[in-house]
């Protein structure tokens, strides 16, 4: 067999070289060796799995992103919810103690802390439903890949 311009592409040394042939039933054959098949089957398969990395570490930066400032609300809302617990304390003992309006102003206090922790709290709530973890881009590219895989195995 030779290739073209007469060089035989087997000989040792000789260029590899990527010319598909048509047969007499009209389909194309590879001339490519199983081990270029392989090794381009390698190649392709390690482009796609960096790639599928990449974009699930940029996925999850953006839902960690969400998820954080979900989770910093709620640690705001603790926070809020024990200076509360704190001022509703002195609040409650000065007034059970003296009997005078400093307590309502310690109450007044107390209830503000509680306002605070109720808005911060509804809103980490907000973020943390808005944040999507299952990685729906991700999920649908290796269904994609997978169905690729499957084409190329056939």
């Amino acid at each position: 067999m030779t290739g073209p311009a007469g060089t035989d592409p087997l000989a040792p040394g000789a260029a590899p070289v990527d010319v598909p042939r048509t047969t007499t039933a009209g389909t194309t054959h590879d001339e490519r060796s199983l081990g270029q098949i392989v090794g381009d089957l390698s190649n392709d398969l390690t482009t796609l799995v960096k790639q599928e990395l990449e974009l699930a570490r940029t996925e999850l930066k953006e839902e960690a992103g969400k998820a954080g400032k979900g989770a910093g609300m709620l640690g705001g809302a603790g926070v809020a919810g024990l200076l509360a617990l704190i001022l509703a304390s002195f609040a409650l003992a000065y007034l059970l103690d003296n009997w005078m309006p400093v307590e309502l102003a310690f109450l007044i206090v107390t209830l503000l802390w509680a306002a605070v922790g109720a808005v911060l709290a509804a809103r980490g709530r907000t973020e943390l439903k808005n944040a999507h973890p299952e990685l729906p881009e991700t999920q649908q590219t290796l269904k994609e890949d997978a169905a690729w895989a499957r084409a190329q195995k056939n």
